[in-house]
């Protein structure tokens, strides 16, 4: 990762969702919306686990070709060409198309790695990428080893599975990234204009197996970003909006030219808080990595647990946004009407929407959308009720300290009837925040 670009607060982002909805006026249970714009998706094909021996694999290699190379893998030496030409040699035989793109920086040749899965629809690019050079202290295994190992290996998954997705997959490995992200710059300012506005989103892995680990997720494009909270909410996993990174690797160029951007990032020179190592384990009052930038950074510089939830995070949302099938939405209903939430101990709440005209069951695709304003989230249990009384947990005190309840959530509804009263039921479990209800949506 790069340090061109300075740290800012983690508070910020908080204050945008309260001024978004913020001009949303109450008003009563509204009536059917009909079909709406956007899209839903259907299931898409199941996503692989990544093996995680596979890519500890990957990062021996890279330390090898490290070790032999006067201890580094960084911009202009030896030891960043070999590791472009062992990753080539991978993708080539699993039967991608490579592209080895050539540009210079600081006196010297470096080299971006392009890698496209034949397939899927070339007017929409769903494209992957992580630097593949190191510092020149160390090795760089977590930084940024770990990014390039794990879509490696979910690169070789997607040719295992020989996946056949809707949109075209693509994945980068970047040089020169720790001179300020000179490779990824590269690429992007010399694509067309047409060939920029192809690439549906990019999503970016930096550091994602670092020793004390975090688990955050970047806030930049919103169905990127809640993909990736989906896959941490069903294992479990508490995650927090990346701060500490921001601008300061590859997403960056891709975001400037205007395409949605996400990602995982798992820490780097930052302190780990008492409060995330209560919910991570790992040790407060150190830093996420000791060996950021060092000679330590080698491959006992790895978490092996952190490395191979997020390699299965990445498989997770290439499968969901790369491979799914678009189908038409269904009818929607919502309630704009604010419904306050009373402080804990408190009951619950709840507010209603009266579905009908809707033939047969739900959907198991039922799409909830929920906006909450509350001072923290991580106090809230959030539930849809059906009309006979089943419940379905959407949100479980996730989301720590941060502001606001605004996502959407898929629910597997279809054993109840679709007319009827449908519930969101809320309560605060923890004292001293309150919020509302400012709106919610049901859409079969």
């Amino acid at each position: 990762m790069s340090l061109s670009v300075s740290r800012r607060l983690a508070a910020v982002t908080a204050l945008a969702v309260t001024g978004l909805f913020a001009a949303t006026a109450p008003a009563a249970l509204a009536a059917p919306s009909g079909p709406s714009a956007p899209s839903t998706l259907a299931a898409a094909p199941t996503p692989p686990d990544i093996p995680v021996a596979n890519v500890k694999a990957h990062l021996t290699q890279l330390q090898s070709i490290a070790t032999a190379n006067g201890g580094n893998r960084a911009h202009g030496k030896a030891g960043y060409k070999a590791s472009i030409d062992y990753v080539k040699a991978k993708l080539d035989a699993a039967g991608f198309t490579t592209t080895l793109q050539t540009f210079s920086s600081s006196g010297a040749t470096g080299y971006n790695l392009i890698a496209d899965w034949p397939g899927g629809d070339p007017n929409s690019v769903l494209m992957s990428g992580s630097h593949l050079d190191s510092v020149n202290a160390g090795p760089g295994i977590n930084d940024n080893g770990s990014g390039s190992a794990a879509i490696l290996e979910t690169a070789l998954a997607v040719s295992r599975a020989q996946l056949q997705p809707t949109k075209h997959l693509r994945f980068g490995w970047w040089g020169a990234e720790e001179l300020g992200m000179i490779g990824s710059k590269y690429y992007v300012n010399n694509l067309p204009a047409a060939e920029k506005s192809k690439i549906s989103g990019y999503l970016n892995f930096d550091m994602i197996g670092s020793p004390n680990p975090g688990y955050f997720v970047y806030d930049d494009d919103p169905t990127i970003e809640q993909t990736f909270k989906n896959f941490y909410a069903g294992v479990g996993i508490p995650t927090e909006i990346e701060t500490e990174g921001d601008g300061r690797s590859d997403h960056a160029p891709f975001k400037s030219a205007g395409i949605p951007v996400g990602g995982l990032f798992s820490g780097a020179d930052y302190t780990k808080t008492a409060a995330q190592a209560q919910k991570w384990g790992g040790t407060s009052g150190q830093a996420f990595d000791r060996c950021y930038h060092a000679s330590c950074d080698t491959t006992a510089n790895i978490n092996d647990t952190a490395l191979d939830r997020n390699s299965d995070a990445i498989a997770y949302a290439i499968w969901n946004l790369g491979a799914a099938t678009p189908v038409p939405p269904g009818q929607s209903f919502e309630n704009t009407a604010d419904v306050n939430i009373p402080d804990s101990p408190a009951a619950a709440v709840t507010s209603p929407i009266t579905v009908s005209g809707v033939t047969g069951n739900a959907p198991a695709t039922t799409k909830v959308d929920v906006n909450i304003v509350h001072t923290y989230r991580g106090d809230l249990v959030v539930d849809l009720v059906a009309p006979d009384g089943t419940v379905y947990n959407l949100h479980n005190r996730t989301g720590g300290s941060a502001d606001n309840l605004v996502q959407s959530y898929t629910v597997n509804a279809s054993a109840e009837v679709a007319n009827g009263v449908w519930k969101l039921q809320v309560k605060d479990a923890a004292a001293q925040d309150v919020g509302y209800i400012n709106s919610w949506k049901i859409t079969f």
